[in-house]
């Protein structure tokens, strides 16, 4: 067969493949959708999911079958969901510590989060606040750097565990401010929540949606919150830039995604529906009661926040020498 007899066939397999992928997406979805969550029921990942889940299944016709499969920080379903098939079928609602932070402390992170998944869009986030509890005297961040640095070493900072949003808020105010304390990691959010109300604890830097119930009922003394503006859940708490602390933007997001390799129109069309379903009105009030803001991105602008919260937290990680081994 000659060169030019060898091109055709060519062009004409991949014309057939091209085509050939062009029907089967645009059949889809003719099944029912699986959206896997790396936390288990009842946390804010597993809100993010419940409130796209609904709006996914109304728009796109299709059962939404949500899988919760905790367990090493969404590590362990982050490595399933890469191995499954990019065709629109398996989703993967996780969080940042998934996506950008266990990446760069556990070893055996079993997928890369730059080259393995398809960004979707960030439907929230939430910044953390600090808090201390009634015991303590501090009421503002110039009383708490005061102590930190009369105290080098010696006041405790709660949090949820090595890695989570928490513990980097405290470690980052350490690096902003040239102070030291002492980290003081539980398994998870309630327990630390615990001993910071009973005073077992000095401070603790935590989502803002845990802790407004008792911020309101006045068991909780507000700091200063990690976002770039005040929250209009806390109108009268601080940022901690307002309060001279610069750098010190942290929010704990969760983000809708897939197996890299999603066909273009899947995602775009994925992308749309969760957007939209972030501008339901019931919806982004019944967020904003929680402290939680709406972001409701692009796939291409989530994915650039990805790349860019990748890094940051990787050099923290470094910079800090933060290790789980």
């Amino acid at each position: 067969m000659d060169t030019k007899k060898i091109k055709l066939v060519l062009s004409l397999t991949a014309l057939c493949l091209s085509v050939s992928a062009q029907a089967q997406t645009s059949k889809w979805p003719d099944k029912p959708i699986t959206m896997i969550v790396g936390f288990p029921a009842g946390g804010p990942t597993d809100l993010a999911a419940r409130t796209l889940a609904p709006a996914l299944q109304t728009a796109l016709g299709q059962t939404i079958i949500v899988e919760n499969k905790p367990g090493a920080t969404g590590t362990i379903a982050g490595a399933q969901v890469k191995r499954s098939a990019p065709d629109g079928y398996t989703l993967f609602v996780s969080s940042i510590g998934t996506f950008v932070v266990a990446p760069h402390l556990i070893k055996s992170v079993a997928y890369d989060p730059i080259a393995d998944f398809d960004y979707i869009s960030l439907p929230f986030q939430a910044p953390n606040v600090l808090v201390t509890g009634p015991k303590r005297p501090e009421r503002t961040v110039a009383q708490v750097l005061a102590a930190l640095k009369e105290n080098p070493g010696k006041l405790t900072f709660a949090s949820s565990g090595v890695g989570a949003s928490d513990h980097l808020s405290a470690e980052l105010l350490w690096q902003q401010t040239n102070t030291t304390g002492v980290h003081v990691p539980y398994k998870g959010g309630a327990p630390a929540l615990q001993d910071t109300l009973g005073g077992q604890v000095d401070f603790f830097m935590t989502n803002i949606n845990a802790v407004l119930p008792q911020i309101r009922a006045g068991k909780l003394h507000p700091i200063a919150i990690t976002s770039d503006k005040r929250s209009p859940a806390l109108p009268d708490v601080p940022t901690f830039g307002e309060a001279g602390v610069q750098g010190m933007e942290v929010y704990g997001w969760q983000g809708l995604t897939a197996p890299k390799g999603l066909p273009a129109d899947v995602k775009k069309k994925l992308s749309d529906v969760a957007i939209l379903a972030m501008k339901d009105p019931a919806t982004v009030k019944k967020l904003q009661d929680l402290g939680i803001t709406i972001v409701a991105n692009t796939s291409e602008e989530f994915t650039r926040f990805v790349t860019s919260e990748n890094q940051r937290w990787k050099n923290l990680i470094i910079a800090r020498k933060i290790s789980v081994d």
